[in-house]
């Protein structure tokens, strides 16, 4: 039975500013805390992450838990067969970042596409000469592929409408409803794009899905946007068919390890790189938030949890 005053701990520090917020409901410690860690045994709810791997020694301490409740979105760190064989329920923000990280892949499109990065550093270098211009590529016309129809995936969609790119996708999944056709498999839709967006839901299936066959496919003039997780594409594959010319260009938000090591792309050429920022918007974490807090307010009072994922 839970407590009218569960004990919640937080896993990472950076969710720290939940704490207040949360404190003013239940018993709320941060799990970074020597006196977090020392209620293992006592919490019933943990905040988390979900892109964050649990310690499975950790969670095998506590005893009383009965809900992860992921801030983000994504909960692909959360070991949801561990979860559903312990009866233990799984709660994410829904899609409240879909909007904003659709918003940053067509920014990354646009920088790489428009040379608007290099430009920058071009000018600022003294390299804007009397008569010269660079030429660059259009938008309009390009042949946008998306890896995983989802609310994000459908949210980049829609804008390439706007600015007018033809649209295709692939998932594992058909979905007649939709306005895009689909291509007959991933490798045919990377040959079909000039632009491949990765927008899919990490799992422990699809780890590694863009591989170098995909990229390949995509080619010399093909540009490959990430704006999912950094486990769908085989990383090293990418780095060396960028350094050999084999694919066009990259812009990735998302990294096999995060933080990625800058020394890792210091020598990489035609990639534009940010940090894991396409969803963290002010307006995205506020929501985020509401929704953490929704999912904590319907499990305390054992009703629906508003974004359950088990």
């Amino acid at each position: 039975m839970v407590h009218l005053r569960p004990v919640i701990l937080i896993a990472q520090p950076h969710l720290a500013p939940l704490l207040p917020i949360l404190a003013m409901q239940y018993d709320v410690m941060g799990l970074w805390e020597e006196a977090g860690r020392a209620r293992l045994a006592e919490a019933e709810i943990m905040v988390t992450a979900g892109e964050f791997r649990l310690d499975p020694a950790m969670l095998a301490a506590m005893g009383r838990l009965r809900l992860i409740a992921c801030f983000t979105v994504g909960y692909d760190g959360v070991d949801l067969d561990w979860a559903r064989a312990n009866g233990i329920a799984v709660s994410h923000a829904g899609d409240a970042n879909a909007e904003d990280v659709a918003d940053h892949a067509i920014g990354l499109i646009l920088a790489h596409r428009r040379q608007i990065v290099s430009g920058d550093r071009a000018l600022r270098a003294g390299e804007w000469l009397p008569g010269g211009k660079t030429i660059t590529r259009s938008i309009a016309g390009a042949r946008l592929g998306i890896v995983g129809m989802g609310s994000i995936g459908i949210a980049i969609a829609a804008r390439a409408d706007v600015l007018r790119m033809t649209t295709r996708w692939w998932g594992p999944r058909d979905k007649p409803s939709l306005a895009w056709p689909r291509s007959e498999s991933l490798e045919a839709l990377a040959a079909e794009s000039d632009i491949l967006v990765v927008a899919a839901r990490a799992t422990d299936d699809n780890r590694g899905m863009i591989s170098a066959a995909i990229i390949d496919a995509l080619g010399p003039n093909g540009l490959l946007v990430n704006v999912a997780r950094g486990q769908l594409v085989d990383e090293d594959a990418l780095i060396d068919a960028l350094r050999a010319g084999r694919l066009g260009g990259a812009a990735l938000d998302v990294y096999a390890q995060e933080p990625t090591d800058p020394a890792r792309w210091a020598d990489v050429p035609n990639c534009i790189l940010t940090p894991h920022t396409g969803g963290a918007t002010d307006a995205a974490v506020a929501q985020m938030a509401q929704m953490l807090l929704a999912n904590i307010r319907a499990f305390v009072a054992e009703e629906p949890l508003p974004n359950r994922v088990l």
